[in-house]
């Protein structure tokens, strides 16, 4: 691909040829920002990986552990990076969303810190992203959220409430990890149908039917993952319920 002109202006671009037209609703542009980590070991690896064409995958934007940030792709165009992925209603996320890739080696790196100078990179990154396309703040996303179970990254140390305070995205406190009622795999009942239909109405694609599945635990733990990250076990415990119970009431789309 031909170099071009970069979206954001501390970007340096770094062309992939890994992208394609906007469809359907994405024509009108990106709605989305998906975080990702690398997840591989050297940040030199990743953006190799994301630049060559037999991986069929990119993301619009890397942010390296320097602060330095490359444009891969044209906010325009639409990037491979989210994959098989669901959020609220619409399944073609790469046509709605802008990817950004965070080098960090993720789980199988031991999920080490993201380094300061890099999330305060990320952080004017995706204030001009959701300043150009007036992105909603509960539509900045980690790619755990749109894939759970098949993906968890950026990972449950990725701080998601440095980035609120910033202005970017959406985050409640979380309510305390204490005792009492929780359900989990294999419960069944009206309540466990409530607990669906509050994640679904966030935007998970989690089916109503009054039964803990192995799937529901897997949006469980992804919303643990990004909204409560002192524990990750896909059980629903007070903490996790209140949680979201908190962010439902106030998503900027029923404002």
């Amino acid at each position: 691909m031909s170099p071009f002109i970069p979206d954001h202006a501390g970007a340096t671009v770094h062309p992939s040829p890994n992208h394609g037209p906007r469809v359907g609703k994405g024509e009108a542009g990106p709605d989305m920002i998906i975080l990702h980590y690398t997840g591989m070991p050297t940040e030199e690896g990743a953006i190799d990986w994301l630049c060559r064409p037999e991986s069929e995958v990119s993301s619009h934007y890397v942010v390296r552990e320097n602060g330095e940030i490359l444009q891969l792709v044209p906010e325009s165009r639409r990037a491979w990076h989210a994959g098989k992925s669901f959020w609220a209603g619409e399944t073609d996320i790469n046509s709605r969303s802008i990817g950004i890739e965070i080098a960090n080696p993720g789980h199988p790196g031991g999920l080490p810190p993201f380094a300061d100078r890099q999330i305060e990179a990320l952080i004017e990154l995706c204030r001009d992203c959701v300043d150009r396309w007036a992105i909603q703040p509960e539509r900045v996303l980690a790619h755990s959220d749109v894939a759970p179970v098949r993906k968890v990254d950026p990972g449950e140390r990725f701080p998601w409430d440095r980035l609120f305070r910033a202005g970017v995205g959406h985050w409640v406190e979380p309510a305390p990890v204490t005792g009492g009622r929780f359900f989990q795999r294999g419960d069944c009942g009206p309540p466990v149908e409530a607990l669906q239909s509050m994640l679904s109405l966030y935007g998970y694609r989690t089916e109503i039917t009054g039964e803990f599945s192995d799937a529901m635990a897997g949006d469980i733990e992804a919303f643990q993952r990004h909204f409560r990250q002192e524990r990750v076990d896909g059980v629903a415990d007070a903490s996790t319920i209140e949680t979201l119970h908190r962010l439902l009431s106030g998503l900027s789309r029923y404002a």
